[in-house]
Parts: C-alpha cells; sequence; structure tokens
C-alpha cells in the first residue's frame, strides 16, 4: 500500500440532527441521572448507540419495555402516532428528539390529508423513518420503493395526490422514482421544498465530486444507517468500488491491494473519531498523502427540543422544524 493517496470527503459525518438527537441524551442523562430510556436507536449508529449505553441509556424496541414514568427519548427518526399514545398510557416523560426535517415531512402528511389528497411516499419498508412516516396517516399513504412499485400503482384521474420521499434517499433513485410517477400520473403534485435532507444531498454531491479522483471510496457507518448505505451506491453507480464499515477493524486490506488512491467519507450518524481512526489505519498501511476535499461549512443547527420532560397527552409535541444558521 505504500505510496497511497487518501482524499478525505467533505462534508461528512454528524448532521445537525443527529447532534441534536445525541445532546437530547446527553442532557437528559445529565439533569436526571441514569437510566434514561430510547425508543430505538437514537441515531443509526453502532458506536454512538455503545456510547450512550456505557453512559446510562437503555434502548427499547417499543415502549411497553419502560418502568411507567420514566424519563424516555424518541429518536430522531420519528414515530407513529400509536407510540405517543403509548407514552400517554404509560405516564412517561418524554423528551422527542425527532430530526426536524423528519418532523416537516410528516406535517406535510397531514396537511395533505386534511385536504383530501392521497400520499405517495417513495421510501424503504421497514425503516424507522418511514414506519413514523407512514404512521401519521396510513389508510391514506401508499409506499413507493422500485420502479416496478411504479408501474403496479393505481390512481384515478381525478384522485389528488403528492409525492413525499424519506429525507435520507439517493438523490439519483429518487429522481428517477419521482420521474417515472409523474410520467405515469401527471397530475401527481410535489412539496413546496423537496424532502431529502442538506445533509443527505451534501454527502452525496461530495461523493460525486470525489469519485473521479479515487479508485476505492470507504464509508464509515453502519449497516443499518440509510444514509450511509446510499453514499457507497453513490460511489459504485460510478464505477468506484465502495465498502460500508464501523471503523477501521471492518476494513479488509484485500480491497485496497494496488489501490493508489483511497477515497474516505462518513455517514450523517457516524462520528468523527471513526473517521479519523481509518485515516490512520492507511496512514500505518502506507498511505503518504492525505487530503481534504475543501467545500463550504454547513453551519446548520437545530434548536433543542423542551428539555423538561412532558408527561403526554395523547398526541405528539409541537415541535415544528426550527433552524438557526
Amino acid at each position: 500500500m505504500d505510496g497511497m493517496k487518501v482524499t478525505v470527503a467533505k462534508p461528512r459525518g454528524f448532521c445537525a440532527g443527529v447532534e441534536r438527537a445525541i445532546r437530547v441524551v446527553e442532557l437528559a442523562l445529565a439533569q436526571y441521572g441514569a437510566p434514561v430510556y430510547i425508543r430505538k436507536e437514537i441515531v443509526h449508529n453502532r458506536a454512538v448507540v455503545a456510547r450512550l449505553r456505557a453512559q446510562g441509556a437503555v434502548f427499547v424496541d417499543e415502549l411497553d419495555q419502560v418502568p411507567l414514568g420514566a424519563v424516555t427519548v424518541l429518536s430522531a427518526h420519528g414515530s407513529p402516532p400509536d407510540v405517543y399514545e403509548e407514552a400517554r398510557r404509560r405516564g412517561l416523560r418524554v423528551l422527542d428528539a425527532t430530526c426536524p426535517l423528519v418532523r416537516k415531512v410528516h406535517v406535510e402528511v397531514r396537511r395533505y390529508v386534511k385536504r383530501g389528497y392521497r400520499i405517495i411516499l417513495i421510501g424503504h419498508a421497514g425503516h424507522d423513518e418511514v414506519v413514523g412516516t407512514v404512521g401519521q396517516a396510513p389508510e391514506a399513504t401508499t409506499l413507493i420503493e422500485t420502479l416496478a412499485d411504479v408501474q403496479r400503482l393505481h390512481i384515478a384521474p381525478h384522485e389528488r395526490g403528492v409525492i413525499l420521499t424519506q429525507t435520507t434517499l439517493s438523490q439519483d433513485d429518487a429522481a428517477e422514482i419521482v420521474a417515472a410517477l409523474r410520467a405515469r400520473f401527471p397530475h401527481l403534485e410535489l412539496p413546496p421544498k423537496e424532502d431529502i435532507c442538506y445533509a443527505t444531498q451534501n454527502r452525496q454531491n461530495a461523493v460525486k465530486e470525489l469519485a473521479p479522483r479515487i479508485d476505492v471510496l470507504l464509508v464509515v457507518g453502519s449497516r443499518n444507517s440509510s444514509n450511509s448505505l446510499r453514499l457507497t451506491e453513490v460511489a459504485r453507480a460510478r464505477g468506484v468500488p465502495a465498502y460500508l464499515v464501523d471503523g477501521p477493524e471492518d476494513i479488509n486490506p484485500a480491497w485496497l491491494r494496488g489501490v493508489r488512491r483511497v477515497g474516505v467519507t462518513s455517514g450523517a450518524s457516524a462520528p468523527e473519531d471513526l473517521v479519523q481512526a481509518v485515516v490512520a489505519w492507511l496512514r500505518q498501511r502506507g498511505a503518504d498523502e492525505v487530503e481534504e476535499m475543501a467545500a463550504p461549512e454547513e453551519n446548520v443547527q437545530f434548536v433543542l427540543p423542551p428539555l423538561t420532560p412532558l408527561t403526554m397527552a395523547g398526541k405528539p409535541l409541537d415541535t415544528t422544524p426550527n433552524t438557526r444558521i
């Protein structure tokens, strides 16, 4: 591997929604002490979850595993209304860490359904975010994952519909599906502002810019991270082999045999110290040049939700997106 050049993508790593969610858990632990219960993984990253667990966070699949009245955090991916109802029944003291950009999509679903629209949601079945979004109006929502789903879809010409998307999709794949939907059903509408989040777009654009300059890409992120997986797909679509790793321990040296130019990036839920650990691993094995792509800083911050736990009253908290730039 001697003589290898490493280029680190920018932007990469934590987005504002992930930073906000992790901070909510840290502040809850500091203010109320352990244990603090969290429904699902607060963000989809194995290292982040392990670190918070070591501080006293207890991760559960569903709220029936949480003691009555306990301080409970809802994850960044968003939750369906029945979760809030279960929190109310159990008298839980809730901190809602739903990403404001995910909350935006939830608000869109409810607003359009109230106006009589059918929701055509592009996303991945079973992903926590999609479960939460579909749950806003399951009777009025149709999930589309592939172009084949578009061909099977039936919408009457007089039926009003709007196309919404999971926030962490591949821009290219989503655009292809949107184009196919609009070709079959020209009357389908789009929201005033697209749903794929700024961080997802920026990280995918960085990989697109990086791809012609590298022979292989290492993406730091966990396998259940949708946006991290999309980064590997963006690279592979441009002919660059790409591998998803949680850290340097996952790197197979065979991937780098004969390789001179390596790119490194990370998903929006991956800590920067793991990126630097991967770069250090490459240096130890002969990488003698490391550069970072030039790119503007994102400088996006989301206001924290109220940090006084609220006993639920049977409806979602009012966490309309708040952005400070």
